[in-house]
Order: structure tokens, then sequence, then C-alpha cells
């Protein structure tokens, strides 16, 4: 899916406006985004070993717990970012660290923009590649949306997370949120470990 998104973004035409105003998107690359977000295969971490996964797991709920105490929402919240993040070929430490930026780990959050949940995604996304029936205040649409939507950027930009961020913010080209997001990947959810691809 990641080398397809790739090929295909480089034929999408962009109409780039700050809060996020839209995308123009091209029909293969519609297609696309749209398979990858409907996709609901049960989650699962994606580790090379099971003992990676339970250190992994351990350690990220340790950080965590302050945000959100409650053990068993803890557990499916982090599962659910490491799987998503992996599926869409990104460090599950680098979503954390966006969704602490985005919206401080608050499910419920909703910007002055209208971006809603843990990832804070916009909208018109829903309209433009998903269904109606989906709602982005629901854990695994708001990880699937936001994960898809940022490898996205990530294949337009060709690998440059300082303009594939801007882009997921609605600020391309301003430093703060590009460098907000890398302070929190580098500080507090660094974590030394290599991660599997899922499939």
């Amino acid at each position: 899916m990641r080398a397809l998104i790739l090929l295909l973004a480089a034929f999408a035409s962009n109409a780039f406006a700050a809060g996020q105003a839209g995308e123009v998107l091209s029909a293969s690359v519609r297609a696309v985004l749209q398979q990858s977000v409907s996709d609901m295969s049960s989650p699962h971490m994606v580790f090379s070993t099971e003992e990676e996964g339970i250190a992994w797991l351990s350690e990220m709920s340790k950080r965590l717990e302050k945000r959100m105490p409650d053990s068993a929402s803890r557990i499916d919240f982090l599962k659910t970012v490491q799987y998503e993040a992996s599926r869409a070929g990104l460090d599950p430490q680098l979503v954390l660290a966006l969704i602490q930026v985005e919206s401080n780990f608050n499910k419920y959050a909703v910007s002055s923009v209208g971006a809603r949940g843990y990832m804070q995604v916009m909208p018109f996304w829903v309209s433009e590649i998903g269904t109606r029936d989906q709602d982005l205040f629901q854990l695994r649409t708001n990880l699937r949306y936001g994960c898809t939507i940022l490898r996205y950027y990530l294949d337009v930009e060709r690998g440059d997370l300082f303009r594939a961020l801007g882009r997921y913010n609605g600020s391309l080209g301003q430093p703060d949120y590009p460098q907000r997001v890398a302070s929190a990947w580098r500080g507090p959810w660094a974590y030394r470990q290599h991660f599997a691809q899922a499939r």
C-alpha cells in the first residue's frame, strides 16, 4: 500500500490553505486512500517478538498513566496506536508525539477549525475518502485516518517530515508545529526499538 500511495501521490493535485481547508485529490489517489481507511481488519501489535511487544506496551503504559488513568482504555489505546502507525509505515512514537501536541490525548478534542479527536482529523477527510457512518471520535477510526493522512503527506513531500507535519497541521513552511512534534518525539516519547510494518 505504501509504495502505491507514494506513486500515486506524485500525480495528486494539492490545494493547500491554512487550517487544512481541503485537498484536491486525483481519482487514483482517492481510491487508494479510501481503501486504506475502509480496511478495518483486526488490530494486533506488530513486533519481531512477543517480548518486545510486552516491553513496549509496559513502558508506554507507564508514560501515559497520568493522562489515561483507566488501565483497560490505556492498553487498548496503545495497542491501536502501535498497530495503525505500523500499518502506515510510521514510528508509533511519532504518532504518540503528534497526539500529545494535537489533542493532549483528549479523545473528544475539537479545534477552532473543527478538527476532531486524538489526531485532530478534519471532517472533510470523511467526505473525501470515507463514509458517513465513520465517527472521528471513535479511537480506531481517528487513528486510522490520522495515520493514513500523515503517511500521504510524507509521500507527497518525499519523506520530508518537517513539511509533512506542516501540511498535517495546516501550517506548511512554519517551524513551530513540526518542532513541537519533533521535541515530543525525541523527548517524552523516545523509545529505542525497531518496529515491523503491519500487513
